[in-house]
């Protein structure tokens, strides 16, 4: 989730515990707190790329992390807002700000390691775009004049702002997987693997991955209320079995690797169409029809010992988002 909706939840959840008179440094305490748990972005190995990508959204995201998390920004938001508040209460509106970081992540489409160290496991509820301006606006203006005004009744219209976008992605997931499983069927296909997600900004047109005799399918699925479910057929290719296409380089950095690469994209790899030996995660694209990958790793095999470079392909071009906007709109 962007940095600004983290930051709007956090004001929400710091502001419902807040008295009247505090709500405006509660507010702006709760605001910052939610958004240093990205910090962990920040952290890079510039030798190891992937190391990145497993760090994000890893501990500092975690559960049993959050006190700890909201210790750290009451230290550093009480210096500001001292004045106004004591340190007990910095740390509580920090704590009740902080934790909905990981919860909040979780309900997008990129994976939080919310049970972490005691699971590996990257939870991903695919209801909501990491960034969607339906949801951002709504809470800033509830959130804006709830303090602004000092009315904390007015709290609530944000949460259940929150609730209702959160619910209706789910709703609007439901029917995506119903729609792809029927497509899938309609093939002649069984789906050993499916996956659902939003694509970016909106919960209407989404991309549906699924996996069939070691193929890989993605589809554009667009759930529209008033003209219902349209369907956009999109590109298969095949699964990419490191075991197999890489036997050759087992105890190598290169096999490491493609097998921390295989954790993070859930076996969902294949081939960049365009650059042989990038392997990418299937269940990203610019396109949710094209299997161009938005991120993956170059598996170079003359150069086993080193660590994968992670490459990304945005292309955000007319060639883009023409086809985009047709599907989004329903044209």
């Amino acid at each position: 989730m962007d940095p600004l909706t983290h930051g709007l939840v956090g004001a929400t959840a710091s502001s419902t515990i807040a008295d009247k008179e505090k709500l405006r440094p509660a507010a702006a305490t709760g605001f910052i707190a939610a958004m240093l748990a990205d910090l962990d972005y920040y952290i890079h190995i510039p030798s190891d790329p992937l190391f990145n990508i497993e760090i994000h959204r890893q501990f500092t995201h975690s559960f049993i992390f959050i006190p700890v998390g909201a210790l750290i920004a009451a230290v550093l938001l009480w210096l500001l807002v001292r004045k106004h508040l004591s340190f007990k209460e910095t740390y509580i509106y920090s704590l009740a700000a902080y934790a909905t970081s990981g919860i909040m992540d979780a309900f997008t489409s990129y994976g939080t390691q919310l049970l972490w160290p005691f699971s590996d496991t990257r939870f991903a509820w695919n209801i909501i775009s990491v960034l969607d301006p339906l949801l951002t606006i709504g809470l800033l203006t509830l959130i804006v004049i709830c303090v602004w005004k000092k009315r904390q009744a007015l709290v609530w219209f944000s949460w259940a702002w929150l609730i209702i976008i959160l619910a209706h992605g789910w709703v609007q997931k439901e029917r995506a997987e119903t729609a792809a499983l029927s497509l899938a069927e309609s093939r002649g296909h069984t789906v050993d693997d499916l996956v659902v997600k939003p694509t970016i900004g909106n919960q209407l047109l989404w991309r549906a991955n699924y996996i069939y005799d070691d193929l890989i399918f993605t589809d554009a699925i667009r759930t529209g209320w008033i003209r219902g479910v349209a369907i956009y057929e999109g590109e298969s290719a095949p699964l990419v079995n490191i075991d197999d296409e890489f036997s050759g380089f087992e105890n190598t950095t290169l096999f490491g690797d493609l097998q921390r690469f295989s954790r993070l994209s859930e076996g969902y790899m294949v081939r960049h169409p365009d650059e042989p030996m990038v392997i990418g995660d299937a269940r990203y694209s610019m396109l949710p029809t094209t299997m161009v990958p938005l991120w993956g790793v170059e598996a170079d095999t003359t150069r086993a010992d080193e660590h994968l470079p992670f490459l990304y392909f945005r292309d955000a071009s007319e060639e883009i988002r023409e086809p985009f906007l047709d599907m989004l709109l329903g044209r």
